[in-house]
Order: structure tokens, then sequence, then C-alpha cells
């Protein structure tokens, strides 16, 4: 049933009968499924992906460079967790490399962001550095190519 993942992860708005067609399957076993996806935290959400450089809405998206003194008994997780409440914190993964966080956040303007970091993200106990970068330009997100014509993803019925 990982096909209906694949399928709901392109595009979180298909319906189970949409589902049920595309894979051949009876559309009581994909609500079933997905049911069930849903209650164990297989499927955690369903959100929209925006392209906001084509709305009159400035966002700024930064991903951020984090080093962190691991604690005692909890490594990396009491630090990230503090970091990952912030609603500005759009994702926050641990790495392996040069650092340890990466913090994606996103806000009205570089300023916004800048501010976030200097008076929320770095004062922190347990983080040591942190580097900002900006996005500057979105190409693909999420498998999703910016500025390209939609495909149909349909698939064909011959009769």
């Amino acid at each position: 049933m990982d096909e209906i993942l694949e399928i709901l992860e392109k595009n979180g708005r298909r319906t189970p009968a949409e589902i049920a067609t595309m894979l051949g399957k009876d559309e009581a076993e994909v609500k079933a499924a997905i049911a069930d996806y849903e209650n164990r935290n297989v499927i955690t959400g369903y959100a929209a992906l925006i392209n906001w450089d084509l709305t009159r809405q400035e966002m700024v998206t930064a991903l951020i460079e984090v080093k962190v003194t691991p604690q005692r008994d909890r490594g990396f997780d009491k630090v990230a967790e503090r970091i990952y409440s912030y609603p500005e914190v759009k994702a926050c993964y641990l790495m392996s490399g040069g650092f340890d966080l990466t913090v994606v956040i996103e806000g009205r303007s570089m300023k916004e962001v800048a501010l976030f970091v200097a008076e929320k993200l770095a004062p922190i106990e347990f983080v040591t550095s942190t580097a900002t970068h900006f996005v500057l330009k979105k190409y693909k997100d999420n498998g999703i190519v910016f500025g390209a014509s939609p495909e149909d993803d349909r698939e064909q019925i011959l009769l």
C-alpha cells in the first residue's frame, strides 16, 4: 500500500476514488489504508506548497546551520525540540558533517530572519554557532518544479 503514500505525497488532494482507480483497487480498501496511515501518524498532515514568488506576499526562506554541544543522556534532542517549537521554524534536521542541525525558517524579510537568529536561536543554551543562508530562488521544492507547467499525471485509459 506504499503506492497510496507515493500518490498522496505528490498530490494530497487526490480522493480515495481517484487513488483506487489509479491502482486498480477498491475505494473502501484505499479509504481504510489512508485512515490507518493517519491513525499511526504515517500521514502526519496535508499541506499546500505555495510559490510565494507569484503572490504579493513577500516571503524569505533561510537555511541555518547550527552547531550544538550535545547534552548528556539527551544528545541533540532537547536543543532541537526547543528550536522547532518556534512558529518561524518550518523544518529542523539532525545532520552529519560540519554542523549538527539544519533549521529552515520563513520570514517576511531578511531582517526578520536575522532578528530571529540573533534574538531567539543564537542565545539558546548549548548552541555554539550559526551560519545563515538565504534562498534566492526556488527551482524545485518537495518534488514540484517551480515555473514549469503542471504535468497531467492521470493514467491514460484505453477503451
